[in-house]
Protein backbone atom coordinates (compact mmCIF):
# COMPACT_ATOMS: atom_id res chain seq x y z
CA UNK A 1 0.00 0.00 0.00
CA UNK A 2 1.30 3.29 -0.79
CA UNK A 3 2.37 5.53 1.91
CA UNK A 4 3.63 8.46 -0.10
CA UNK A 5 1.49 11.36 -0.10
CA UNK A 6 1.25 13.67 -3.21
CA UNK A 7 2.60 16.86 -2.82
CA UNK A 8 -0.10 18.85 -1.43
CA UNK A 9 -2.16 16.55 -0.38
CA UNK A 10 -1.67 16.76 3.43
CA UNK A 11 -4.38 16.88 5.62
CA UNK A 12 -5.11 20.16 7.92
CA UNK A 13 -5.80 20.60 11.05
CA UNK A 14 -5.96 24.04 13.36
CA UNK A 15 -7.53 24.35 16.62
CA UNK A 16 -7.91 28.04 17.08
CA UNK A 17 -11.21 28.21 19.14
CA UNK A 18 -14.45 27.16 19.57
CA UNK A 19 -16.43 27.50 16.07
CA UNK A 20 -14.85 25.03 13.85
CA UNK A 21 -15.43 24.32 10.21
CA UNK A 22 -14.80 20.76 8.83
CA UNK A 23 -13.78 20.65 4.86
CA UNK A 24 -13.63 17.54 3.16
CA UNK A 25 -12.82 17.08 -0.51
CA UNK A 26 -13.86 15.06 -3.27
CA UNK A 27 -14.09 11.71 -5.21
CA UNK A 28 -10.31 10.71 -6.76
CA UNK A 29 -9.33 14.13 -5.23
CA UNK A 30 -7.63 15.49 -2.08
CA UNK A 31 -6.95 18.15 0.28
CA UNK A 32 -5.37 20.24 -2.64
CA UNK A 33 -9.06 21.58 -4.02
CA UNK A 34 -10.07 22.48 -1.03
CA UNK A 35 -6.78 24.13 0.57
CA UNK A 36 -6.92 27.60 -0.03
CA UNK A 37 -11.07 27.33 1.41
CA UNK A 38 -9.98 26.33 4.31
CA UNK A 39 -6.78 28.39 4.68
CA UNK A 40 -9.50 31.36 4.27
CA UNK A 41 -11.34 30.03 7.13
CA UNK A 42 -7.94 29.22 9.65
CA UNK A 43 -7.18 33.11 8.43
CA UNK A 44 -11.08 33.92 9.81
CA UNK A 45 -9.69 32.74 13.42
CA UNK A 46 -11.75 29.21 13.03
CA UNK A 47 -10.43 25.95 13.86
CA UNK A 48 -10.25 23.88 11.10
CA UNK A 49 -10.09 20.13 9.71
CA UNK A 50 -9.18 19.61 5.90
CA UNK A 51 -8.73 15.08 6.26
CA UNK A 52 -7.45 13.24 3.25
CA UNK A 53 -10.04 10.54 2.77
CA UNK A 54 -9.09 7.01 3.00
CA UNK A 55 -7.01 5.69 -0.60
CA UNK A 56 -6.90 9.18 -1.61
CA UNK A 57 -4.07 11.99 -2.58
CA UNK A 58 -1.55 8.74 -3.18
CA UNK A 59 -2.42 6.34 -5.71
CA UNK A 60 -5.65 4.89 -7.89
CA UNK A 61 -4.09 1.56 -6.16
CA UNK A 62 -4.39 2.47 -2.78
CA UNK A 63 -8.13 3.78 -3.46
CA UNK A 64 -8.85 0.72 -5.10
CA UNK A 65 -8.57 -0.88 -1.93
CA UNK A 66 -11.11 1.66 -0.01
CA UNK A 67 -15.00 2.15 -0.23
CA UNK A 68 -17.61 4.11 0.83
CA UNK A 69 -17.52 2.85 4.29
CA UNK A 70 -13.81 4.13 4.81
CA UNK A 71 -15.01 7.44 3.39
CA UNK A 72 -17.91 8.17 5.45
CA UNK A 73 -16.40 6.85 8.76
CA UNK A 74 -13.38 9.14 7.84
CA UNK A 75 -15.24 12.19 7.79
CA UNK A 76 -17.86 11.15 10.43
CA UNK A 77 -14.10 10.59 12.85
CA UNK A 78 -13.09 14.04 11.67
CA UNK A 79 -16.29 15.75 12.78
CA UNK A 80 -16.27 14.12 15.83
CA UNK A 81 -12.61 14.96 16.43
CA UNK A 82 -13.13 18.97 15.28
CA UNK A 83 -16.42 18.94 17.73
CA UNK A 84 -14.52 17.36 21.00
CA UNK A 85 -12.71 20.75 20.77
CA UNK A 86 -15.26 23.42 19.11
CA UNK A 87 -18.51 24.24 20.77
CA UNK A 88 -19.91 24.23 17.25
CA UNK A 89 -19.07 23.03 13.35
CA UNK A 90 -20.22 23.77 10.05
CA UNK A 91 -19.43 21.03 7.37
CA UNK A 92 -18.11 22.11 4.06
CA UNK A 93 -17.95 19.75 1.04
CA UNK A 94 -17.21 19.48 -2.52
CA UNK A 95 -18.96 16.92 -4.99
CA UNK A 96 -18.53 13.35 -2.95
CA UNK A 97 -17.23 16.10 -0.19
CA UNK A 98 -20.56 17.14 -0.49
CA UNK A 99 -22.61 14.42 -0.22
CA UNK A 100 -19.96 13.47 2.96
CA UNK A 101 -21.24 16.63 4.74
CA UNK A 102 -24.75 15.86 3.98
CA UNK A 103 -23.96 12.37 5.59
CA UNK A 104 -22.40 14.17 8.93
CA UNK A 105 -24.97 16.38 8.74
CA UNK A 106 -27.85 13.95 9.19
CA UNK A 107 -25.94 11.90 12.14
CA UNK A 108 -24.76 14.54 13.82
CA UNK A 109 -25.67 18.16 15.51
CA UNK A 110 -23.97 20.42 12.61
CA UNK A 111 -24.28 24.37 13.35
CA UNK A 112 -24.44 24.60 9.39
CA UNK A 113 -24.17 23.10 5.71
CA UNK A 114 -22.08 24.30 2.60
CA UNK A 115 -22.48 22.52 0.11
CA UNK A 116 -20.16 22.79 -3.36
CA UNK A 117 -21.63 20.81 -6.57
CA UNK A 118 -22.50 18.20 -4.46
CA UNK A 119 -23.73 14.32 -5.40
CA UNK A 120 -26.21 13.27 -2.54
CA UNK A 121 -28.04 10.60 -4.95
CA UNK A 122 -27.37 7.51 -7.30
CA UNK A 123 -27.42 8.56 -10.95
CA UNK A 124 -29.40 5.33 -11.88
CA UNK A 125 -29.19 2.13 -12.88
CA UNK A 126 -28.32 2.70 -16.64
CA UNK A 127 -24.59 4.46 -15.44
CA UNK A 128 -24.26 1.61 -12.70
CA UNK A 129 -25.72 -1.11 -14.89
CA UNK A 130 -22.79 -0.04 -17.56
CA UNK A 131 -19.97 -0.09 -14.67
CA UNK A 132 -20.58 -3.27 -13.71
CA UNK A 133 -20.87 -4.24 -17.26
CA UNK A 134 -17.28 -3.22 -17.97
CA UNK A 135 -16.07 -4.51 -14.26
CA UNK A 136 -17.30 -7.87 -15.66
CA UNK A 137 -15.33 -7.71 -18.62
CA UNK A 138 -12.12 -7.09 -16.74
CA UNK A 139 -11.55 -3.36 -16.96
CA UNK A 140 -11.09 -1.68 -13.28
CA UNK A 141 -10.66 1.85 -13.96
CA UNK A 142 -11.41 4.48 -16.54
CA UNK A 143 -10.12 8.10 -17.54
CA UNK A 144 -10.16 10.27 -14.44
CA UNK A 145 -13.34 12.77 -13.81
CA UNK A 146 -11.12 14.91 -12.13
CA UNK A 147 -9.66 18.46 -13.32
CA UNK A 148 -13.26 19.82 -14.70
CA UNK A 149 -12.20 22.96 -14.40
CA UNK A 150 -12.63 26.31 -16.99
CA UNK A 151 -9.99 28.62 -15.88
CA UNK A 152 -6.92 27.82 -17.99
CA UNK A 153 -3.96 26.99 -16.19
CA UNK A 154 -5.81 25.80 -13.44
CA UNK A 155 -5.34 22.55 -12.72
CA UNK A 156 -6.66 19.47 -9.92
CA UNK A 157 -4.49 17.39 -8.05
CA UNK A 158 -6.61 14.49 -8.46
CA UNK A 159 -6.20 10.57 -9.86
CA UNK A 160 -5.20 10.14 -13.76
CA UNK A 161 -7.68 7.41 -13.50
CA UNK A 162 -11.29 6.47 -11.73
CA UNK A 163 -11.31 3.17 -10.37
CA UNK A 164 -14.60 1.37 -11.45
CA UNK A 165 -15.95 -0.27 -8.07
CA UNK A 166 -15.22 2.71 -5.78
CA UNK A 167 -17.36 4.13 -8.25
CA UNK A 168 -20.55 1.95 -7.74
CA UNK A 169 -19.51 2.01 -3.86
CA UNK A 170 -19.95 5.49 -3.82
CA UNK A 171 -23.35 5.37 -5.73
CA UNK A 172 -24.54 2.37 -3.29
CA UNK A 173 -23.27 5.00 -0.33
CA UNK A 174 -25.35 7.84 -1.39
CA UNK A 175 -28.47 5.56 -2.14
CA UNK A 176 -28.58 3.99 1.18
CA UNK A 177 -27.04 6.45 3.80
CA UNK A 178 -27.78 9.87 2.23
CA UNK A 179 -30.57 10.18 0.02
CA UNK A 180 -33.31 8.66 2.66
CA UNK A 181 -32.14 11.47 4.94
CA UNK A 182 -32.30 14.31 3.68
CA UNK A 183 -35.10 15.93 5.02
CA UNK A 184 -33.53 15.47 8.54
CA UNK A 185 -31.16 18.11 7.47
CA UNK A 186 -32.32 20.62 9.56
CA UNK A 187 -29.18 23.34 10.04
CA UNK A 188 -29.21 26.14 7.55
CA UNK A 189 -27.68 25.24 4.47
CA UNK A 190 -25.79 27.06 1.49
CA UNK A 191 -25.72 25.67 -1.91
CA UNK A 192 -23.06 26.34 -4.60
CA UNK A 193 -23.69 24.70 -8.20
CA UNK A 194 -21.89 25.47 -10.98
CA UNK A 195 -24.27 26.12 -14.37
CA UNK A 196 -21.88 24.24 -16.60
CA UNK A 197 -20.62 21.14 -14.79
CA UNK A 198 -19.39 17.72 -16.40
CA UNK A 199 -19.26 15.65 -13.39
CA UNK A 200 -22.46 16.17 -11.36
CA UNK A 201 -25.56 17.06 -12.67
CA UNK A 202 -27.98 19.76 -11.17
CA UNK A 203 -30.38 17.84 -9.96
CA UNK A 204 -28.26 16.72 -7.03
CA UNK A 205 -28.63 20.19 -6.17
CA UNK A 206 -32.66 20.28 -7.07
CA UNK A 207 -32.94 17.17 -4.95
CA UNK A 208 -31.33 19.19 -1.72
CA UNK A 209 -33.40 22.60 -2.32
CA UNK A 210 -36.74 20.01 -2.27
CA UNK A 211 -35.27 18.37 0.60
CA UNK A 212 -33.86 19.70 3.26
CA UNK A 213 -35.96 21.23 6.03
CA UNK A 214 -33.88 24.09 7.14
CA UNK A 215 -32.85 27.68 5.07
CA UNK A 216 -31.01 26.78 2.06
CA UNK A 217 -29.78 29.53 -0.02
CA UNK A 218 -28.52 28.58 -3.74
CA UNK A 219 -25.97 30.14 -5.60
CA UNK A 220 -25.56 29.60 -8.94
CA UNK A 221 -21.73 29.95 -10.50
CA UNK A 222 -21.77 31.04 -14.25
CA UNK A 223 -18.16 31.49 -14.89
CA UNK A 224 -17.25 27.61 -12.97
CA UNK A 225 -17.03 24.02 -13.81
CA UNK A 226 -17.32 21.49 -11.32
CA UNK A 227 -14.06 22.11 -9.30
CA UNK A 228 -15.75 25.43 -8.53
CA UNK A 229 -12.95 26.14 -5.50
CA UNK A 230 -10.15 26.26 -8.29
CA UNK A 231 -12.23 28.07 -10.95
CA UNK A 232 -12.91 31.76 -12.38
CA UNK A 233 -15.98 31.94 -9.19
CA UNK A 234 -13.15 31.00 -6.21
CA UNK A 235 -13.13 34.18 -4.73
CA UNK A 236 -16.97 35.08 -4.78
CA UNK A 237 -17.41 31.46 -3.36
CA UNK A 238 -15.02 31.98 -0.99
CA UNK A 239 -16.59 35.17 0.25
CA UNK A 240 -20.08 33.79 0.10
CA UNK A 241 -19.03 30.97 2.16
CA UNK A 242 -17.16 32.79 4.85
CA UNK A 243 -20.14 35.22 5.24
CA UNK A 244 -22.31 32.03 5.66
CA UNK A 245 -20.19 31.01 8.08
CA UNK A 246 -19.96 34.19 10.14
CA UNK A 247 -23.74 34.30 10.09
CA UNK A 248 -24.46 30.98 11.29
CA UNK A 249 -21.72 31.24 14.21
CA UNK A 250 -23.38 34.85 15.11
CA UNK A 251 -26.48 33.47 15.51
Amino acid sequence: MTTTILPGAEPLFVNQGPDGVLVLHGFTGNPTSMRALATRFVDAGYSVSLPRLPGHGTSVEDMMTTNWADWSSAALAAYDELAATCARVVVVGLSMGGGLSAYVAERREVAGVVFINPIVKHPGSELADGIQQLIDGGMESFESIGSDIKKEGSVESSYSATPLRCVLSLFGGLDEDVTPGLATISAPALLFSSREDHVVTPDNGDLLVAQVTGPIERLWLEDSYHVATLDNDAALLERTALSFVAKVFAS
